[in-house]
């Protein structure tokens, strides 16, 4: 493997947490849905209807509720409306203390960094693991931080969730792409710029490995492994693709039409001619997330508060959700780049999505590919991911039964994910 290049930590965490964030839409959310009801309950008393013609339950399901809530006793009805409110704002509001107080801190990073470049490093997990097999380039989403991908090695009795670990345990030598915050060598970089950053480095392994390399992206990672796997097709052997979108209109064109007319917001273009183009902020793009699910903290956080603090369940949850909000700013012109054509005009399935003015064709990867489809996935839709998969020559297919991140770092994540996924990686790094 080469040489660490100047080898660097990202900053401690903060001791206090800051999530969920954005904290205060999400309790303003949870307080106006559950508040709501008791405002409505007059109304329903009145005969007004619960649903509008053509949505909610069956027609025989919606009359014998209507016909229920009639017969209720109006003050007592009224009565435990509001205490069925207050304990579920209570279970919210408990469980969002006890995940701040969690004592759990994932340790910091120790892996030596070999490639560095601007703000963004690989680090060498599979040296800091004990293993030296076929490299494999992990490439993570430029929004949210590396090490969803080797979230946590595990202590006591937690069971660990890094998907790093595993593929070193296989006898695979993983190495993980940490993005870093936009300096001000990124600051006004497009994806092209990422994407050519990464086939720098590809380039760089082959040459000092003298082999090709196996390149996994994950999420929006995928797009730009892809993209650079064509921009280095020499120096990559195989490829996968977990949970990967690419047609942006396909189960999701109600998540794509509010990215758009949210984009001029989320990421503003510079009032100026020449002004330096300022990164989307986290709490903006945790917005965007809140939006496609607005009561996704109120269920979770309530779910949370009925765990025991020591449990493996509780420490998993921790884990993950301090890195989801453990978010990173984004450039912005990668932020207008990707809401604007990749939702609004959905290029990468158009054949529009230009990388260095060419566009990014999933038909010209002839070598093997993977792509993973998450059963019950609400970030990446199942049918957009798999037009992906359609779209490539050779590639296998892997359905995991998990969602968008729980496919990766949940607790059936090494037989829904893990080790399907090394079974193909360590078969397609066989010499022919």
């Amino acid at each position: 493997m080469p040489r660490p290049e100047n080898p660097t930590n990202p900053p401690p965490q903060a001791k206090t947490r800051p999530g969920p964030r954005p904290l205060p839409l999400h309790l303003a959310t949870a307080n106006l849905i559950l508040l709501s009801s008791l405002a409505a309950w007059p109304s329903v008393k009145l005969g007004w209807p619960l649903w509008k013609p053509g949505s909610g339950p069956h027609p025989d399901t919606a009359d014998a509720l209507r016909q229920n809530l009639a017969s209720q006793p109006a003050e007592a009805f009224a009565k435990a409306l509001a205490e069925e409110a207050l304990n579920r704002l209570t279970a919210l509001n408990t469980g969002i203390q006890a995940y701040r107080d969690t004592p759990y801190r994932r340790p910091a990073d120790t892996a030596p960094a070999i490639l560095s470049e601007g703000s963004a490093r690989v680090l060498d997990l599979g040296r800091h693991y004990g293993s030296d097999g076929q490299p494999v380039l992990m490439v993570p989403s430029l929004v949210n931080r590396h090490y969803v991908l080797d979230l946590a090695p595990g202590q006591g009795a937690h069971q660990g969730q890094s998907l790093a670990a595993y593929l070193a345990r296989r006898g695979l030598h993983p190495l993980l792409v940490d993005w870093g915050e936009p300096g001000e060598a990124e600051l006004d970089f497009d994806l092209t710029a990422y994407i050519e950053r990464i086939a720098r480095w590809l380039r760089r392994l082959k040459r000092d490995n003298g082999k090709p390399v196996l390149l996994l992206g994950y999420c929006m990672g995928g797009n730009l492994a892809l993209a650079a796997a064509l921009r280095a097709p020499q120096a990559v052997q195989a490829l996968a693709l977990l949970a990967t979108p690419w047609d942006f209109h396909a189960g999701g064109a109600h998540q794509a039409a509010l990215v758009k007319s949210l984009a001029p917001i989320l990421a503003p273009a510079p009032a100026k001619p020449g002004e330096k183009p300022q990164p989307m902020a986290v709490d903006m793009l945790q917005s965007f997330f809140w939006a496609l699910d607005p009561l996704t903290a109120l269920k979770k956080f309530s779910q949370f508060s009925r765990l025991e603090p020591d449990s493996d369940a509780a420490l998993r949850f921790t884990a993950m959700e301090d890195w989801l909000n453990d978010g990173i700013p984004l450039a912005g012109p990668v932020a207008r780049e990707c809401l604007l054509e990749w939702y609004g005009e959905n290029t990468p399935a158009a054949g529009k999505w230009l990388v260095a003015g060419k566009p990014v064709q999933p038909a010209e990867w002839r070598k093997p590919a993977m792509v993973v489809l998450p059963e019950r996935d609400k970030l990446v839709p199942k049918a957009g991911a798999e037009a992906l998969w359609r779209a490539l020559p050779d590639a296998r297919r892997h359905d995991a039964p998990s969602g968008h991140i729980g496919m990766v770092v949940g607790p059936r994540a090494e037989q829904g994910l893990w080790q399907p996924l090394a079974d193909w990686l360590l078969e397609t790094a066989k010499p022919a």
